[in-house]
C-alpha cells in the first residue's frame, strides 16, 4: 500500500467510526445564511444562459412497469436515465490514452457519507472503490492511485475550502464528484459547488471531472442545481437517481434492497452506481478515436465564483491577537484530516486578524451535550452564532457557518466569544473557512 493509499485509507477509517448511519445534517437558515451579502442575489450571464430548455428533463413520466431484477444488474433503461449529458469527453480520452501507455494514473472522488461509502461492507465495495477497480482492470499495463476525499455530513461549501489540500494536491487526473444529498442550500450550494467545479477544471493538472447526483430515499436531491452547472461547462452527469428513483416509486423496485436507511447505498446501490460510471467509460473509450483532442478549459463561471480563491486555515496558520481559555489542539473526530484546532473545555474567547471576502467557521458538534455557544464578531460586528451542542444528534461532526460573503477582499477582526448563557461550555474550531 502506498503513501497516499494508507493515509486516505487511516483517514477514512476513522471518519467511519463517527459518521456511519448518518444522514446529512441539514442548516437551519439562520445559520446557513448568516451575513451573505446582497451580493448572491446577482445573476450572471452564464446562470441566464442556462434555462430549462437547455436542462435536460429527468425523471421519466412513463412510470416502469417490470420489477428490477438486481441479480443481472443494471437495466438498460436505467442506464439510459442515468446518462444526464454525455459531456465534452476529451478529458477523459486523453487519460485513457496515457493509461494505455501504462503511465500512472491518479483518480479522485470528493463528496460526502456516499462516496465515503458508508454502508458499503468495505472500501472496495463503494462506488470509489469500483471506479478505481475499473481502472485497474481496463488499463492493467496502468498503476492506478485513487484518492478518496469523501467525508460523511460534509457538503460542497466545505468541500470547496478542502479540496486544494486533500484532493488536488495528489494531481489527480479524472475526479468524480458528489454532493447532490448532502448540499440543502439551493444559494449557497449553488455557489460553493461551482466554485467547487472550476476549482478543479482549473486546477493544475486540468482533471477530467465526471459528475454524480445521489439521491434519498424520497427523491430529494440537489441534482437539478448541479445540473445546471454541469450543462454550462458540457460535464459528463450521471445521475444515480434518475436510475433508481422512478423505479423505487413505481415499486418496481425496493429501496431497502438498495440502502439500509434513507440515503445511503449498500454494496448493491454502490454496484448499480459502478454500473453506471462503467458503462458510460465503457462508451467513452469506445469511441476513442473519434473524441477531440482540445481540453482546454476556457468557459466564463457559471456564477459569480465567491469562492474562487477558497483555502482552509487551521490554527497552525492563525496567530491569535488575543487567546484566553482556547488552546491550540486537535480532535478526536477527524485528527488526521483536520489536526490543527482551536479548542476549549471550558470557556473561551479568540481574536484574530486576516484578509478575505467570505469567511465562515467550521466547528465541532458534539452529542455529548457539552457544546456551547459562541458569538462571532467581525469589525465589532456579531454577524452569528455556531453552536456545538448536538445532544441526541446521531454522531460528532463537523459543522460550517457562514459569516461574510462578498467580492472584494478586505482587512477583518474576528472575534470567537461565548454567548451570554452559554457558560463553562466546550468549542473546537478545526478551521476557518476563507476565501
Amino acid at each position: 500500500m502506498n503513501r497516499i493509499q494508507k493515509q486516505i485509507t487511516a483517514a477514512l477509517a476513522l471518519i467511519i467510526l463517527t459518521s456511519c448511519g448518518s444522514t446529512a445534517p441539514s442548516q437551519s437558515a439562520d445559520t446557513t445564511n448568516a451575513a451573505v451579502s446582497s451580493d448572491t442575489t446577482v445573476t450572471t450571464a452564464a446562470e441566464t444562459a442556462v434555462t430549462s430548455d437547455t436542462v435536460p428533463s429527468v425523471t421519466t413520466p412513463a412510470a416502469p412497469a417490470e420489477p428490477v431484477d438486481l441479480s443481472k444488474g443494471l437495466t438498460d433503461a436505467m442506464y439510459s436515465r442515468a446518462v444526464l449529458n454525455t459531456g465534452n469527453r476529451a478529458r477523459l480520452a486523453a487519460v485513457m490514452k496515457r493509461a494505455e501507455n501504462g503511465e500512472k494514473i491518479t483518480i479522485g472522488t470528493i463528496g460526502g457519507s456516499i462516496t465515503q461509502g458508508t454502508a458499503a461492507s468495505n472500501q472496495n465495495t463503494c462506488y470509489a472503490g469500483l471506479f478505481r477497480q475499473y481502472w485497474e482492470e481496463k488499463f492493467p499495463d496502468a498503476e492506478i492511485e485513487l484518492v478518496n476525499a469523501g467525508i460523511g455530513g460534509t457538503n460542497s461549501y466545505l468541500g470547496v475550502h478542502r479540496a486544494d489540500e486533500q484532493l488536488l494536491s495528489y494531481s489527480p487526473d479524472v475526479v468524480i464528484v458528489e454532493f447532490s444529498v448532502n448540499d440543502t442550500d439551493m444559494v449557497r450550494n449553488k455557489y460553493s459547488y461551482d466554485s467547487l467545479v472550476r476549482k478543479i477544471l482549473t486546477s493544475e493538472s486540468s482533471p477530467a471531472v465526471i459528475l454524480l447526483f445521489t439521491t434519498q430515499e424520497n427523491g430529494t436531491s440537489l441534482q437539478d442545481t448541479h445540473l445546471q452547472i454541469g450543462m454550462a461547462y458540457d460535464l459528463p452527469c450521471l445521475s444515480y437517481r434518475e436510475a433508481v428513483y422512478p423505479e423505487v416509486a413505481a415499486k418496481t423496485l425496493d429501496w431497502k434492497d438498495i440502502s439500509p436507511d434513507n440515503i445511503h447505498p449498500n454494496d448493491v446501490g454502490h454496484s448499480l452506481i459502478g454500473q453506471i460510471i462503467s458503462r458510460y467509460l465503457d462508451d467513452v473509450y469506445a469511441d476513442i478515436d473519434n473524441i477531440g483532442t482540445d481540453t482546454s478549459f476556457d468557459t466564463p463561471a457559471f456564477t459569480a465564483d465567491y469562492y474562487k480563491n477558497a483555502e482552509m486555515l487551521s490554527s497552525a496558520d492563525i496567530e491569535p491577537v488575543e487567546m484566553t481559555g482556547f488552546e491550540k489542539g486537535t480532535n478526536k473526530v477527524y485528527p488526521v484530516l483536520f489536526p490543527d484546532n482551536f479548542v476549549t473545555e471550558d470557556e473561551g474567547y479568540l481574536k484574530f486578524e486576516t484578509d478575505c471576502s467570505c469567511l465562515g467557521i467550521f466547528y465541532l458538534k458534539t452529542v455529548d451535550g457539552k457544546g456551547g455557544k459562541y458569538d462571532v464578531i467581525i469589525d465589532g460586528e456579531r454577524k452569528g452564532v455556531i453552536d456545538a451542542n448536538f445532544k441526541g444528534g446521531w454522531g460528532n461532526y463537523g459543522e460550517t457557518t457562514q459569516m461574510l460573503m462578498g467580492k472584494e477582499s478586505s482587512h477583518h477582526t474576528v472575534e470567537i466569544k461565548l454567548s451570554e448563557g452559554s457558560e463553562k461550555t466546550a468549542m473546537t474550531i478545526l478551521g476557518i473557512m476563507e476565501s
